[in-house]
């Protein structure tokens, strides 16, 4: 059990870095806690910055995780503005960019990660556009607002949770917008092409030039901004704006050089611990085994990386509460919540109940008659029953699921996971 003089020290202010502070504070840890963040804002919600942000429904007070006086109350040390460049595991230190460093007694990696940059011909790494944006930062979010202005031609490279979102901001803000996807459909990483076919069908009502099989092959720059961009086909797009939505790198670099992570992330267990018995981790930098699904997996979602954090505090608190929670993720597009639990990658059929017409349906991914994943529009009961199910291993009467005269929870069955030994 630790005592009064230790320090735990955690690195990354996002969703997991401040849910653990306080999880650790309100589970026992009777040290110090400092909160480390590289931005100069209190900890924030990040999943409004594509939707209500940019839309200018909430200003920065309603972005805040918690106020100032939360973190005073659990006693925790906010620094901000100070970015990790090394962690001495000998010594229990690290080293930041300003030079300095930290010592801690208990280190907690919730380093998260950052966008995957535009790499084409007519952009020079280091010398970034002022109107080619990212989205992962309350920055990069204000420097989109600033220029999203109604009949502005907007360009969204990628066709994921973030480029959709950002696409019916922009359409809402009464923008010119066109998404350009690599694959031959949008949400491929994420959803069956029943979903994708929904999503492609709703942004093209919507006034969305939608191009799904296409790549930037260039960009012309005419001085510090790009004026248009160059298909591979040879389409050119004259644009005021770009955002590229390509996914996320993780930021790992100290913790690999440490020996605690690899290539795609820190493996940790159900209460977050590292191979480190003095480290943990938690959020889109971690690597986890499954139960459910057998394997290991890096989850980006704001619900595993608190629960993870909570998990994690939990055992730095000495009440030990492992995580074992179904992955599920949302997004929020015209009206549409889209509400995903499980993962439905390996699946071999899709059941839709509910009519896509109507804006309002369930996809059903199935392995045999295992339930793998839904994936649910506009329906929070039936996201609900089955994100229950899935906590278990859940089969499930295929041939009748289609049919809405049927009481869902008649459908599903249950039975436990023998989760592995922490």
């Amino acid at each position: 059990m630790e005592t009064s003089d230790q320090h735990l020290l955690i690195v990354g202010a996002g969703h997991a870095g401040s849910e653990l502070a306080v999880s650790a504070r309100q589970n026992g840890w009777a040290g110090r806690i400092t909160l480390l963040g590289d931005e100069p804002a209190l900890p924030y919600h990040r999943p409004p910055l594509s939707k209500a942000w940019l839309a200018g429904q909430v200003d920065e007070d309603g972005l805040l995780l918690r106020p100032r006086s939360a973190y005073e109350t659990a006693r925790v040390e906010l620094v901000s503005g100070a970015r990790m460049e090394a962690i001495d595991r000998a010594n229990r230190r690290i080293a930041l960019a300003d030079g300095t460093s930290m010592a801690y007694d208990k280190l907690a990696l919730c380093t998260g990660g950052r966008p995957r940059p535009l790499s084409c011909a007519g952009l020079v790494p280091g010398a970034r556009p002022r109107n080619l944006h990212y989205l992962r930062t309350m920055a990069d979010a204000e420097g989109i607002r600033a220029q999203l202005t109604p009949g502005a031609r907007v360009l969204i490279i990628g066709g994921g949770y973030v480029g959709l979102e950002v696409a019916a901001s922009a359409r809402g803000l009464g923008a010119e917008v066109t998404l350009l996807e690599l694959q031959d459909r949008v949400l491929a990483r994420v959803a069956g092409p029943e979903v994708s076919a929904f999503y492609e069908r709703v942004h093209r009502a919507a006034g969305v030039d939608l191009r799904t099989g296409t790549q930037v092959a260039s960009v012309e720059v005419d001085g510090d901004a790009i004026r248009a961009v160059v298909c591979r086909d040879g389409t050119r797009l004259p644009v005021d704006l770009v955002v590229a939505g390509l996914g996320m790198l993780v930021n790992v670099e100290a913790a690999r050089v440490a020996g605690i992570a690899e290539e795609g992330g820190i493996p940790v267990d159900e209460l977050s611990r590292t191979r480190d018995p003095h480290i943990v981790a938690a959020g889109d930098c971690t690597l986890q085994f499954n139960s459910l699904y057998g394997r290991e997996l890096r989850i980006e979602s704001v619900p595993n990386a608190l629960e993870q954090a909570r998990a994690a505090g939990s055992w730095l608190g000495g009440k030990p509460k492992p995580h074992r929670a179904v992955p599920w993720f949302w997004s929020d597009q015209y009206g549409l919540k889209l509400q995903m639990a499980g993962l439905s990658q390996g699946y071999e059929r899709c059941v839709l109940r509910g009519d896509p017409d109507t804006r309002s349906f369930s996809a059903f991914y199935v392995d045999g008659e295992r339930l793998l994943a839904m994936d649910a529009v506009n329906r929070p009961a039936d996201f609900m029953l089955a994100k229950r199910a899935l906590a278990q291993v859940c089969t499930v009467d295929v041939e009748r699921l289609a049919d809405e005269a049927v009481p869902l929870k008649e459908l599903l069955h249950s039975a436990p996971v023998v989760a592995p030994a922490i």
